[in-house]
């Protein structure tokens, strides 16, 4: 089972280094993961208790300490669960007030010790070579309030040495007390001189003071911890605004009447009520009411979803209007929220591959630190002599070392990465994939409710000449509502939506469903037959252009369905499922990046080829069951490829889980979600380039973390020791000690870098598509033979915008009496209009203008 400690005492990458390698060792234990940042650990192990206290044990004996974290979804759990930020918020009060008591004594002792060599004016006292004692007394009481407040340095450094395990608050003890203690005997060696009258030894004494030395590096450090406590609070905002999102109350009904209770209170089943402006507190289902209710919190989409009975609701939406009756069906913990916080928090707390490297640096960085310091000491003193020279040089060493730098490269970057992808509507639910994604070569992609809507609706309509939609719509509808064929759907909602109420009190009698062929009944009494061309044929039905026109549309990928009446053809539907709007582009953005893209998809050949064409994929595989969709994915990894498999159905499950990074489609099954390492709340396959964008963006940040820890320490830690010395270069102590201390800031201020990241260029979701209506002949129908001659026509159309344009124009000029055909071209801004002579030309532009456009006669 997998459980959280909170961890005490860590401050650098030597310190979690030390904790995970103290937790791995205990026996039952499995994996143990530290976050330095959070000061968490999370601990895979056999659940035993007695296990459990073992690693709180070995921990505390590490010199660290340990305490076990509620369990995730534990119900009336009394451990402790606070806001992302108070432990930030702490550490930053407690860093400012150290900071303050240190300023407050480090300035005047700078000033005494360095007064003399700058030529600055001293206090009588304190002046001249008479008062070097007191210059001395007065350096130390300035010093030991630095050295009290900031004891911890002391405390924790020493206390990690002496469990053989030193950190960066050893390094920092080391360097501050040697300076300190060496201060301390030069005073004894002034007092001495003083009591002894030998002047030259009180002044060369006074010389090799590092009072100063010793509290500068404190403050110091301790101005660069409060700057990095500021920075780290700023990489939780995105968890720490996502748990503000959750309203605190909510509106229930009970007995009748409607009270305000804490959200935590509200139970499964209880009626909630929402009103214009407040945030929906529980996930559920529309009772009654309409809204509009902003979901962009959640899914990222900033454009508000009209809901109504029956639609489903997520807490912590915000309902912009109307007002609603909720059904609660999620609460407090096992809401939508509360799952993305959880997939979150423990993606920040799981480790990415490229944080072991830094995590074996930091495992040996202060002992061989530690071990260079005291080998320079020992060279220094043999060239130069002087302990003095040998001490600032080993002190040097200590100070500037930044073992903190490597700790927090990774989960900086890896915190602020995966809240980046949250606010965006993409849950990434480990490290480890968010650093896959960004090698990814080659991403497999289902067809159906993933490049398509994965709902069936009607495309195309063509009417025999003679016949109006109406018509064709009220025999439709009549036959479908009768049929439960996913097709038959897709018929009666585009009735609904274009011709309410054609089939109303409509007689349908002897319904009959044709085993391959449709649906045929009596409709008020006359023959109607819906379905294919066999089926047409068999009753003798004469199609006519119809059947050529079904041939051009079904090698789109649409299915075509005709209607007849008294054996005569009345016309043909056809239904498909279309392709999303931002398909096409988020696979040209997955071109763009490198990516081969692959349709895989259970439906037919010619199916998949159409939609193939229209996004634009690599390579289309049709009519796989879902264990040869994982084969698949095996053989493009086999074949040296990093895969994605980007899915929403149970049958994408297995390839899924085999994918090097699974991508689920929001909207999916619960089953391909729990198989997948990353999570599309908006069932945008956008978001599959916009993913790795990210993921590219996060470790680009990391590499340039660990490159900038690394070269630091590589370029500082010589230079303090001495190597441009015979060029006139040393470094002071309390330079090494700033440079330190901001090392930290500047790689977390880096990884905050990312919080100004945004997605690359993306397309927004065209218009609903308009349904083409176009007429056709058919040779059984004598509607083509006319009591006058025809002519053609075209206007010149200006104002359209968009394929809604043309629908309107086209209705427009049809509905012009004597008007036969029209053909409306967006591109050209025309209408070709072909009409009886008798037609004016003043009909038809007045037709259009009064559709809202401009018009003229070519």
């Amino acid at each position: 089972m997998r459980e959280t400690f909170d961890i005490t005492g860590m401050t650098c990458a030597a310190c979690s280094a030390r904790v995970q390698k103290a937790a791995g060792e205990v026996p039952g234990v499995a994996c143990a993961n530290v976050n330095l940042l959070k000061n968490s650990m999370e601990l895979d192990y056999d659940g035993s208790p007695e296990t459990a206290a073992a690693v709180v044990e070995a921990i505390e004996r590490s010199g660290y300490g340990a305490e076990r974290r509620s369990r995730a979804g534990e119900k009336g759990a009394a451990a402790k669960e606070e806001r992302p930020g108070a432990a930030a918020e702490r550490a930053i009060r407690e860093k400012r007030d150290q900071l303050v008591v240190s300023a407050v004594f480090s300035v005047p002792l700078f000033y005494v010790a360095m007064g003399p060599m700058f030529g600055w004016p001293q206090p009588p006292f304190l002046a001249g070579e008479a008062n070097l004692m007191a210059q001395g007394l007065t350096q130390l009481l300035l010093c030991a309030p630095i050295l009290f407040v900031n004891r911890h340095y002391f405390i924790t450094g020493f206390k990690t040495l002496a469990h053989r395990a030193p950190n960066m608050d050893s390094l920092i003890a080391l360097g501050s007390a040697a300076s300190a203690a060496w201060s301390v005997a030069q005073l004894y060696r002034m007092a001495w001189a003083v009591g002894s009258g030998d002047a030259v030894t009180l002044h060369a004494a006074a010389h090799n003071l590092y009072f100063d030395s010793a509290g500068m590096i404190l403050t110091l450090i301790t101005l660069g911890k409060f700057f990095e406590a500021r920075a780290k609070g700023r990489t939780t905002d995105a968890i720490a605004a996502l748990m503000d999102l959750a309203p605190k109350t909510a509106v229930v009904v009970r007995d009748g009447a409607e009270v305000e209770v804490p959200t935590e209170d509200v139970r499964v089943g209880e009626r909630v009520i929402v009103r214009a402006g407040a945030s929906i507190p529980v996930d559920g289902v529309v009772l009654e009411g309409a809204a509009a209710v902003d979901e962009s919190a959640i899914t990222g989409e900033s454009v508000p979803r009209e809901l109504g009975p029956g639609d489903h609701v997520t807490g912590a939406t915000v309902s912009t209007r109307g007002w609603i009756a909720v059904e609660a069906r999620a609460v407090g913990d096992d809401t939508t929220l509360a799952g993305i916080i959880r997939l979150v928090d423990e993606a920040t707390s799981s480790k990415a591959p490229i944080e072991r490297m830094a995590d074996k640096i930091a495992g040996v960085f202060v002992p061989v630190v530690i071990v260079i310091a005291a080998v320079t000491f020992v060279a220094w003193l043999a060239l130069a002599g002087d302990v003095a020279t040998a001490l600032t040089h080993a002190i040097s060493i200590l100070v500037i070392s930044c073992p903190c730098a490597l700790g927090l490269a990774t989960p900086t970057a890896i915190m602020v990465g995966t809240g980046r992808g949250a606010a965006n509507g993409i849950l990434i639910k480990s490290a480890e994939s968010l650093e896959t994604a960004c090698r990814v070569d080659a991403i497999v992609l289902d067809k159906t409710g993933t490049v398509t809507a994965g709902e069936p609706r009607v495309t195309d309509v063509r009417l025999v000449e003679g016949v109006s939609e109406r018509d064709l719509v009220r025999a439709a509808a009549a036959l479908e509502r009768k049929s439960e064929h996913p097709l038959a759907g897709a018929i009666c909602a585009y009735a609904d939506e274009r011709c309410p109420g054609a089939d109303g009190g409509a007689r349908v009698e002897r319904f009959e469903q044709v085993p391959g062929g449709g649906l045929s009944a009596l409709v008020d009494g006359t023959p109607v037959l819906a379905g294919n061309a066999r089926l047409m044929a068999a009753r003798g039905v004469a199609l006519g252009e119809l059947a050529s026109a079904a041939e051009a549309l079904a090698d789109d990928g649409k299915t075509p369905l005709f209607f007849s009446a008294n054996g005569r053809a009345l016309g043909m539907i056809a239904v498909a499922d279309p392709v999303k709007p931002t398909s096409a582009a988020a696979i040209a953005r997955l071109r763009a990046m490198g990516a081969r893209t692959v349709l895989l998809t259970g439906d037919q050949e010619r199916t998949a080829a159409a939609v193939a064409r229209q996004v634009g994929v690599d390579e289309v595989i049709a009519g796989v069951l879902p264990a040869q969709k994982e084969a698949k994915v095996r053989e493009l990894q086999e074949a040296g490829h990093v895969v994605a498999m980007v899915g929403d159905g149970i049958n994408d499950a297995p390839a899924l889980a085999r994918s090097d990074v699974g991508v689920a489609i929001g909207a999916g099954t619960d089953v391909a979600i729990s198989s997948a390492d990353v999570v599309l709340m908006r069932s945008d396959p956008a978001d599959v380039a916009t993913a790795m964008e990210l993921s590219r963006a996060t470790m680009r940040n990391i590499k340039q973390n660990l490159f900038w820890a690394l070269f630091y320490n590589a370029i500082c830690i010589p230079v303090a020791a001495g190597a441009l010395s015979p060029w006139g270069v040393t470094l002071n102590p309390m330079i090494g000690a700033a440079a330190m201390g901001f090392s930290s800031v500047f790689v977390v201020s880096n990884a905050l870098r990312l919080r100004t990241w945004k997605p690359g260029e993306r397309v927004t979701p065209a218009a609903p598509a308009v349904v083409e209506i176009e007429s056709v002949s058919v040779d059984v129908v004598e509607s083509a033979e006319r009591k006058e001659p025809t002519m053609t026509k075209t206007l010149n159309v200006t104002g359209m915008m968009c394929q809604h344009c043309v629908a309107h124009v086209k209705k427009a000029l049809e509905g012009v009496e004597g008007v036969s055909s029209v053909d409306v071209s967006l591109e050209a801004g025309t209408a070709t209009v072909e009409a009886a002579d008798s037609v004016a030309d003043e009909a038809l532009v007045a037709a259009v203008v009064d559709a809202g456009y401009e018009a003229a006669v070519a």
